[in-house]
């Protein structure tokens, strides 16, 4: 079978559409092109209608009744709307919220904004392994405390956290839970009621769908979820997401989910092999390190550093062949190390040296053999270029070495 190149390994940051996706949405754009919201005639009905379905579809993929399905233009848009829209809605209960540092920017950000409209906001630090500490989420807890905003899996490691144990505590002092699930929905299972999820954010586009469209959950009842609207008009999305539903994409959202939901588990038993093979490897290179807990994370994501090799470097070795990242996409355009390995605790050289594998539903056993080669080649031939290498080689303590500041 011929390799076609270049291969991607960045299903992290998006993912292809699959072509059983597009052909959903075709009708739509052409012959069914109504406005889901014209109620007086056929080519509203019919748009009507198969927004209903995918809302369907969507629901069921998380265990969520349709009508706690709120639409939006995607999981930033949803992180926000989660979390402004708790904070204004709730400000009589109080003004404090809880996340972690290792959050995506679209929830960091959003709490900076809070901060900014006099807010308060806790950032737990995570362990080692990418975990939140359980006893310092709950010390982190005060009257004033309306929400906390903890990830399911996260984009750069694949670290799953603990969603049962943060919302039996959020629940124990009656606060709302908000997870952006951009990560994991439509990889894993995942089950807003036992899972014990008040609000969710996810994204039609890592899981084979469009971009530009993703969803909120917001819950209905134990308890009645409310959130304040931050696009008014006219009241779309029951009063909380005015603005044209964008039919066709969310027609496409909703088979995307619908084959998730049936190919997830041969999908990720598929992955996680590819993904073990890949890792293995790759580890036996010698100073390699897995970033985050290997235990509780995607079966689809690794995170490896290689000591004494440049991150950036390692991706001008080979990337005219292999698309992968080093830290996030959203903020690899500053040369800064990545502040989810820094906050893992790695110095900033591991974190500098970092690779993000993302498999996908197209990746196949050729792309990782080649990958596997390309990567281990490269990595060689960096440390042979390398004085550090040199002196780690012959037993030189490179945490002693004085350097020189200009």
């Amino acid at each position: 079978m011929e390799l076609n190149l270049p291969i991607y390994l960045d299903n992290n940051a998006t993912t292809p559409m699959d072509p059983r996706v597009l052909e959903a949405m075709l009708p739509y754009f052409i012959e069914k092109f109504g406005n889901a919201a014209s109620r007086n005639h056929s080519f509203g009905w019919v748009a009507e209608e198969a927004v209903d379905y995918s809302r369907e579809q969507i629901a069921k993929l998380i265990n969520a009744d349709p009508k706690e399905i709120i639409l939006t233009s995607g999981a930033t848009e949803a992180d926000n709307l989660a979390i402004k829209g708790v904070y204004e809605m709730y400000a009589s209960k109080g003004d404090h919220i809880i996340t972690c540092t290792t959050e995506h920017k679209a929830v960091l950000d959003t709490c900076k904004h809070i901060e900014k409209l006099g807010g308060q906001v806790t950032y737990l630090d995570v362990k080692e392994d990418g975990l939140i500490d359980m006893a310092e989420l709950e010390k982190a807890v005060t009257d004033k405390t309306i929400l906390i905003a903890i990830m399911y899996g996260n984009n750069e490691t694949g670290v799953i956290q603990d969603v049962k144990a943060i919302s039996k505590i959020a629940r124990k002092h009656g606060v709302l839970f908000f997870t952006d699930g951009t990560q994991v929905v439509g990889k894993i299972p995942v089950d807003v009621n036992a899972d014990g999820i008040d609000l969710m954010a996810f994204s039609a586009h890592k899981m084979y769908g469009p971009k530009g469209v993703g969803a909120l959950y917001v819950r209905r009842k134990n308890p009645r979820v409310k959130v304040t609207s931050q696009m008014d008009g006219g009241g779309h999305e029951r009063g909380m997401r005015s603005g044209t539903l964008n039919v066709p994409s969310i027609v496409g959202f909703g088979k995307a989910c619908e084959l998730c939901m049936n190919e997830m588990e041969s999908e990720s038993k598929r992955l996680s092999k590819m993904r073990d093979r890949l890792e293995n490897s790759l580890m036996e290179l010698e100073e390699t390190y897995v970033n985050g807990n290997r235990e509780h994370r995607l079966p689809h994501t690794a995170n490896i550093s290689f000591k004494y090799v440049e991150g950036e470097g390692l991706m001008m070795g080979f990337n005219k062949n292999i698309a992968l990242s080093s830290g996030s996409a959203c903020t690899s355009a500053s040369l800064e190390p990545s502040y989810v390995l820094k906050a893992l605790g790695l110095g900033d050289d591991l974190a500098h040296s970092s690779l993000r594998f993302g498999l996908g539903r197209f990746t196949t056993d050729e792309q990782i053999d080649f990958t596997i080669k390309a990567i281990k080649e490269t990595v060689i031939k960096l440390r042979e270029m390398s004085p550090l290498w040199e002196m780690f080689k012959e037993g030189v303590d490179i945490n002693a070495i004085e350097w020189a500041h200009h």
